[in-house]
């Protein structure tokens, strides 16, 4: 079905074409309303006779245009023709049109770019092997400086204070567009591509008209784009229209460009990363050989400010989320206590170092009625950002249930089933909960999918809890049954949880600390558990040997004084 597509400010609003006649204008009659006071009431029609679709002017105040030239009777419709209602512009696409032909994927042009921020009309060309245009060498990125100089030097001047300080790259191109029109003021158009970071295609970013009266569709030659993309140089039609070379390539002959210069920007590592192209349509101001090398000179300065900008934004952008992480890390260790208990007969001692700015291990460490002390500890699965969204939730969950729910069993059932609520997939922790009750020196634990904890007893020899006792990570199965184990802390004897980013640490050549490593540091470290603590981390960074951590490191060392 054919139908007209309205392209304003950005958008591309397409109107089926139903019946045999559609009226255009202001009134809300017409079949396709348009909003602007330049429009009349009922402007023009688009109808159907003898299965082609015409265009007629209904004695409107402004006219009508079609493909820039304004219409006197009715006027055949052809594929992808412009439709110029007052200041609004339509495009006509015929249902007896077929897809066009894929072209190559080396031309890497947006086939959708004509539905970008302003009308792009990218022809291609039947005959690619026609010779086209005069290429001139910018493989410097400059052109030649050698012709010229004075020019060049100016109009590199002119652009570099035109774009001094400029860091908003929505308002640079334009700038430079603005620039060039100063610099060539035979130009009637100008359009700026760049290429898309993620998709390596060249899309329509900034274009300019001097003329008001004139179709607005840029108009562009996929062929030009190509070669100019391919072989990095700069191409001049100095009589696009008459030249006879040109009578092969039906895009340049309908494209009403008299005269055109297409030229290459060249990123920092010579490749091109966007196109700068102007044309004229007076067919007495053509460009000259020196009008291309001095526009390659100008876009390569233009090159030049264009990529300081994004680095700049890019800086920007950094420091600000550099800015949001430090923050974010402030919040995070708000999370972790700002002191350990002190407890008369008892040590306490803990330490976090994440491997980013913020992390997904957790500890806490609180006392509670009835002359009990709570100790927290967990790794959630993963690093940064998302580890620590899901650690900052299982702080605030563990710190309301224990409150409430005396029995270690019991509590940490209900952590599991609220974490398993609105659970994150792939973000599970592995976590340990201890109550030690203070007055008979019993320990009760759950282990949650945690190494068990290193017991070292009062003789140096130390002991862990059997596997099988060892439930599922918090955050994987509700109403998971957890054992809850005991032990008594006799006098002397310090715990020792600590996560896989000890045991898994590295150091340059790739060498793990290991579990082993852990244990025989254990068994022959310091008697007084935050000695035991400190020396331990201390022992993980000299293997590291300054290689950065791979995962975050959370040691947390509790016992009894030697009787």
């Amino acid at each position: 079905m054919s139908k007209l597509v309205l392209l304003q400010s950005g958008e591309a609003v397409p109107y089926e074409l139903e019946g045999q006649e559609a009226t255009l204008g202001r009134h809300p009659d017409c079949d396709i309303q348009l909003q602007s006071n330049m429009v009349s009431r009922k402007h023009a029609r688009v109808f159907e006779e003898g299965g082609q679709q015409y265009v007629e002017d209904l004695g409107s105040g402004n006219g009508t245009f079609v493909n820039g030239k304004k219409i006197e009777g009715k006027t055949l419709l052809n594929h992808q023709d412009r439709i110029k209602v007052g200041p609004l512009l339509l495009r006509f696409e015929s249902k007896a049109a077929g897809p066009k032909t894929p072209q190559s994927s080396s031309s890497a042009i947006s086939a959708n770019a004509a539905t970008m921020a302003f009308n792009l009309d990218l022809a291609s060309d039947d005959d690619d092997s026609v010779t086209l245009m005069d290429t001139v060498d910018n493989s410097s990125g400059f052109g030649i400086m050698g012709a010229q100089p004075e020019a060049k030097l100016k109009g590199i001047l002119e652009i570099a204070k035109s774009l001094a300080g400029t860091v908003d790259l929505e308002s640079l191109l334009p700038k430079i567009l603005d620039t060039l029109f100063n610099v060539f003021p035979q130009a009637d158009r100008g359009c700026i591509l760049l290429k898309d970071a993620e998709t390596a295609q060249m899309l329509p970013r900034a274009y300019k008209h001097r003329r008001a009266d004139v179709d607005d569709t840029v108009k562009l030659s996929r062929t030009i784009l190509n070669k100019v993309l391919t072989e990095k140089s700069g191409i001049l039609s100095a009589d696009a229209a008459s030249d006879s070379r040109f009578e092969q390539s039906e895009s340049i002959s309908s494209l009403t460009i008299r005269s055109m210069m297409c030229v290459p920007m060249l990123s920092l590592d010579g490749e091109p990363a966007g196109v700068i192209q102007l044309d004229t349509q007076n067919p007495l101001q053509r460009f000259q050989k020196e009008d291309i090398d001095l526009l390659l000179a100008v876009a390569g300065q233009a090159a030049l400010s264009y990529e300081s900008a994004r680095l700049m934004v890019s800086a920007m952008e950094k420091k600000k989320q550099d800015d949001e992480m430090e923050i974010a890390r402030g919040v995070q260790q708000a999370l972790l206590p700002e002191k350990l208990p002190e407890i008369d007969g008892y040590q306490f001692f803990a330490s976090y170092d994440s491997a980013q700015a913020v992390g997904g291990d957790y500890y806490d460490c609180f006392t509670l009625d009835g002359d009990r002390v709570c100790l927290s500890f967990g790794d959630v699965a993963g690093k940064g950002v998302p580890a620590s969204l899901v650690m900052s939730r299982m702080s605030s969950v563990v710190q309301s249930t224990v409150a409430h729910v005396g029995d270690v069993g019991e509590a940490v059932a209900a952590i599991n089933n609220h974490m398993c609520a609105n659970a994150v997939e792939g973000r599970f922790v592995t976590y340990v909960l201890v109550i030690i009750d203070l007055k008979t020196h019993e320990m009760s634990l759950v282990i949650a999918g945690h190494m068990s904890p290193i017991i070292r007893k009062a003789d140096g020899e130390f002991e862990e809890f059997d596997e099988e006792s060892v439930g599922l990570p918090i955050g994987v199965l509700e109403d998971y049954p957890f054992d809850v184990l005991s032990r008594r802390l006799d006098p002397g004897e310090i715990v020792v949880i600590y996560t896989d980013g000890v045991s898994e640490a590295m150091n340059p050549s790739g060498d793990l600390y290991t579990e082993e490593r852990v244990r025989e540091f254990v068994k022959n470290g310091p008697a007084a558990a935050d000695v035991l603590g400190k020396d331990l981390l201390a022992d993980v960074r000299r293997h590291a040997n300054g290689r950065p951590q791979n995962d975050d490191i959370t040691i947390m060392t509790f016992g009894r004084n030697p009787a």
